[in-house]
């Protein structure tokens, strides 16, 4: 309180403040995922290309999902993927196919009712994912009864670029994710996915604040002698813009999201029941317990069995219809990974920090891989001496299980920003002092903001080193904060307005190469 205010006499309290501001540390582990949802509407209100934060997946459900009906109806289906059985005249020589009754069948989907976001915010919350922005795009398109052919890359004509560009552009006013994550950019074309991967590229590296977790097209069902294609086509498409805001992880995962309950009989033949028959039932081999099932189907009763009640009766009464099921869920659980990968990153930084690499631990709910990489294999992913991009393998190893084994950023050749946990532990490091600093904007440009603003930081720099995010057996061999006139400020500076503070830390890095030595010497006499 000023003396000149004081006009009254009395006794007047002034407080001071004892303690200096200090840094509340920025949130690293909210992605933001883009892409289509059966719906985008609660209580009357659309949250199409809306960034919507959610906590749970619970409270996705209730605004990105159909809802659910009473009982004793059958709860709604979120994700309805068609499949057909399409006979082949010999074995095929790609993609999945069962052999019935001597002939063979490839099963194949239409592509335009395949679709990765739901599934993909299950495996996120599976794998302890908390906070998440939503931007959906669009809902679902309508099937269009045609199969692909077996082994094609499955493109969807409603997964549009210039929605998911669209949706990108829209977290450009969001301050809080720190994830960019695009499940379905697997379903545009090489081209489309191309020009997606760079915008998300180029707008992370603009706001500096968030990365970018990339599928790679061909990890759904690569060629174990072809799959190096697969990889040189995503990296002559990636651009160079941007590439340490990247990181890209190969191949896809066989999950358990999608149970048994949620494939059945109308999944097949886009519900044509009798081509379902023609399969079960053949005239050369009727199923008289199958034909029955499916009467009641196409004509129910007067009490209808529910769907199912019908399809648990085609799964006791068919082993046939049962192995058909069981290589749909095998299929449709066939899911990018990036979004257990932000589960995964979301449980190291709550338990450690970013500056613990998530690497060389499980995804939740991962069972299998549609290819097992060798450590030769993963050489040519991890370095590339000529673009440098490199990409981390996910990899199966006896008696572990299923790992994530890479760290690496997209810029694998810099010695600055090839590690992801080095990346990310300096946005949380910049946004969290940048925050900060903003308490100071317009103070007096003197010693005492300055002695404010390094002790600030000072303090803030010292606990992350306690953590362990910063190398060095000392805070002064860890970072230095300077800010001043003489140091990194001139006397035309303060007359401009600039505070300029200069901070260099020594960031942890990975131990990605550990090199045991051992060698043989002769004994010796106690």
């Amino acid at each position: 309180m000023k003396p000149s205010n004081i006009k009254t006499p009395g006794v007047y309290l002034n407080e001071i403040n004892a303690f200096p501001n200090a840094i509340v540390p920025v949130a690293t582990e909210v992605p933001a995922f883009i892409g289509y949802t059966p719906q985008a509407e609660y209580e009357g209100k659309s949250y199409f290309n809306k960034p919507t934060k959610i906590t749970s997946f619970a409270e996705f459900e209730s605004i990105f999902c159909y809802p659910k009906p009473a009982p004793p109806a059958d709860p709604a289906k979120q994700y309805e993927p068609q499949y057909y059985l399409v006979e082949e005249k010999s074995q095929p020589g790609k993609g999945d196919y069962l052999l019935i009754e001597g002939k063979y069948y490839s099963i194949v989907p239409d592509p335009s009712t395949i679709y990765y976001l739901y599934n993909s915010i299950r495996l996120f919350y599976e794998n302890g994912g908390g906070e998440a922005y939503i931007v959906s795009v669009g809902t679902y398109g309508s099937a269009s009864g045609q199969p692909i052919k077996a082994g094609e890359q499955i493109v969807n004509p409603y997964v549009q670029l210039a929605d998911l560009t669209k949706g990108l552009a829209l977290l450009k006013n969001e301050q809080e994710p720190t994830m960019y994550i695009c499940p379905e950019a697997t379903l545009l074309s090489v081209k489309d996915n191309a020009a997606l991967m760079q915008e998300m590229l180029l707008q992370s590296s603009e706001i500096k604040s968030a990365i970018c977790i990339f599928d790679i097209i061909g990890g759904r069902n690569p060629d174990p002698n072809l799959f190096m294609e697969d990889i040189e086509t995503f990296r002559s498409h990636t651009g160079t813009n941007g590439l340490d805001f990247g990181a890209a992880y190969y191949p896809f995962i066989g999950t358990t999201i999608m149970q048994s309950s949620d494939i059945d009989y109308t999944n097949l033949f886009g519900g044509d029941i009798k081509q379902l028959q023609a399969i079960l039932s053949p005239a050369s081999k009727p199923n008289t317990a199958v034909e029955k099932i499916i009467a009641n189907i196409e004509s129910p009763s007067n009490s209808p069995l529910t769907i199912s009640q019908n399809n648990a009766a085609l799964i006791a009464t068919s082993n046939t219809y049962k192995t058909i099921i069981k290589h749909i869920l095998a299929d449709t659980n066939m899911l990018p990974p990036s979004a257990g990968i932000a589960g995964v990153i979301t449980v190291t930084d709550n338990n450690m920090g970013p500056w613990k690499a998530p690497a060389n631990t499980s995804i939740v709910s991962a069972t299998t891989l549609p290819i097992n990489l060798s450590e030769a294999q993963q050489g040519e992913l991890n370095i590339d001496p000529l673009t440098g991009k490199s990409i981390n393998a996910i990899r199966q190893f006896p008696g572990m299980g299923i790992l994530i084994w890479g760290a690496r950023t997209l810029d694998g050749n810099s010695l600055d920003w090839k590690y992801l946990s080095v990346r990310r532990t300096m946005i949380f490091i910049e946004q969290s002092c940048k925050l900060a600093a903003q308490a100071y904007v317009f103070e007096p440009n003197d010693k005492n903001s300055w002695e404010a603003v390094k002790a600030m930081i000072s303090s803030f720099l010292t606990s992350v080193w306690k953590q362990g995010g910063l190398c060095g057996a000392s805070p002064a061999d860890a970072f230095s904060v300077d800010c001043g006139l003489g140091t990194t400020m001139t006397a035309e500076d303060i007359l401009n307005g600039f505070m300029n503070i200069t901070i260099k830390v020594a960031i942890t890095h990975p131990a990605e190469f550990m090199v045991i030595t051992i060698q043989q010497e002769m004994a010796k006499s106690s």
